[in-house]
């Protein structure tokens, strides 16, 4: 009984990893496509030029597709390195969450101020040539 809960478990957790993976091959398609489309056109703020939503895109996609390569890998091969590994990476990307929250909340104000004033600056730029 106990064998065949730990293969549904371990076959459970290949067909989520690769649903994962698969999601992580299309946002980085989604994310090179708006790279090649766009250019520099859909940068989030022109103080952080290259803190664009295809950078973030590839960004994302990247890490969810060696998230999902572990986990993916670890689960089938039942290899012990590979899930330590899928391990560390979602507890690097949990403590990661966890610090830009405690930033946002921290720095509230100036976020809101310098969003402010990138629309503003925006809105003067909007019947210019740039």
């Amino acid at each position: 009984m106990a064998r065949g809960c730990l293969c549904c478990v371990k076959y459970m957790m290949f067909l989520f990893n690769l649903l994962f993976w698969l999601s992580g091959c299309g946002l980085l398609g989604v994310g090179i496509w708006l790279s090649v489309s766009q250019g520099s056109f859909a940068t989030f703020s022109p103080s952080f030029p290259s803190i664009s939503a295809a950078n973030l895109v590839i960004t994302l996609g990247s890490v969810v597709m060696v998230t999902g390569f572990l986990g993916c890998l670890g689960a089938i091969k039942e290899n012990k390195c590979l899930l330590l590994s899928f391990f560390i990476v979602l507890l690097i990307i949990l403590l990661a969450e966890l610090i830009l929250l405690i930033l946002f909340f921290v720095y509230t104000d100036k976020v809101s101020e310098n969003a402010k004033q990138d629309l503003k600056d925006g809105l003067r730029l909007y019947n210019t040539d740039k």
